[in-house]
């Protein structure tokens, strides 16, 4: 039990610290989308991500970046890009709470799909601790009849395509480190999204240039951190503790904007804590 339990919970504190930079990283993006399109947003995000690996390559060249997975850095730009899309697209079309929602459905399908890919072990305890997590999400959210329309099939197809990059990041963490695997997936992900910007190219001032700046870091910070949990423990056994971005982001817009969680949301802050923390005692009892 030891080690793997010590594993586990390194996995699930820094997939809570994961969670919190990237809730932070939802504040700015709700303050600078105000003024700055989603475009601009998703590409902006990624190139700080590239510039953030500079210094590593200055001082210790190229190969740290080596790899012979290059087919796999590909799948996990192709899924974790798309939900990126997908989730701005959700954010911009959809009541915030409902957009919020959707990344984090991401750990339900993550046991399943690493259970379908990774051969994982999926338990009735996962399902349970899983299902626990959904109804507090759902309580914190409350989502409205929008939930039902056919933008909010861009918003499930956000998380089930997240679900997909956190398993891929799995597949490869045998060989890949996490720097590695964020490097590949800032790189292509800049490329790629460069392509619509040739359309939706708009001038910038510096408050909007250094916001976006402070979203990459966030963004990144938080990429290295989850891609470093996920090498560590099983994505069925911690998904549950990215759910706690939605209670941190919780707090954030009460203090930031004042909006107060009501009765429902704290029971299902509540709910979405004890998911979590009954996905570790599940491993430490192993």
């Amino acid at each position: 039990m030891g080690m793997r339990a010590d594993k586990t919970l390194q996995g699930a504190a820094l997939l809570t610290v994961s969670a919190l930079l990237f809730s932070l990283m939802g504040v700015g993006i709700r303050e600078v989308s105000v003024s700055v399109n989603n475009e601009s947003v998703v590409f902006f995000r990624n190139l700080v991500g590239v510039l953030f690996f500079l210094p590593l390559i200055v001082f210790k060249g190229f190969r740290p970046l080596k790899t012979t997975r290059l087919k796999s850095h590909l799948w996990r730009t192709t899924f974790g890009l798309a939900a990126m899309y997908c989730f701005f697209y959700a954010i911009a079309q959809l009541p915030l709470a409902d957009a919020m929602l959707f990344t984090y459905s991401a750990p339900l399908f993550t046991p399943l799909i690493a259970w379908w890919w990774l051969k994982e072990p999926l338990t009735k305890r996962m399902l349970l601790t899983t299902g626990i997590g959904l109804v507090g999400v759902l309580l914190v959210a409350k989502p409205s009849a929008a939930l039902l329309d056919s933008q909010a099939l861009v918003g499930l197809a956000a998380s089930v395509l997240a679900a997909f990059a956190f398993v891929s990041i799995r597949e490869m963490s045998d060989s890949e480190p996490a720097f590695r695997i964020v490097f590949y997936f800032s790189l292509f992900s800049a490329l790629l999204s460069a392509v619509p910007l040739t359309w939706a190219w708009q001038p910038m001032n510096q408050h909007e240039l250094g916001l976006l700046l402070v979203i990459g870091l966030l963004a990144t910070a938080s990429q290295i951190i989850m891609s470093k949990a996920y090498g560590l423990a099983s994505p069925g056994l911690i998904g549950p503790f990215a759910y706690l971005a939605i209670v941190f982001a919780g707090l954030i817009a009460w203090l930031r904007w004042g909006e107060t969680p009501d009765a429902t949301s704290l029971i299902g802050a509540a709910l979405i804590f004890s998911a979590s923390l009954l996905s570790i005692a599940r491993s430490a009892r192993r």
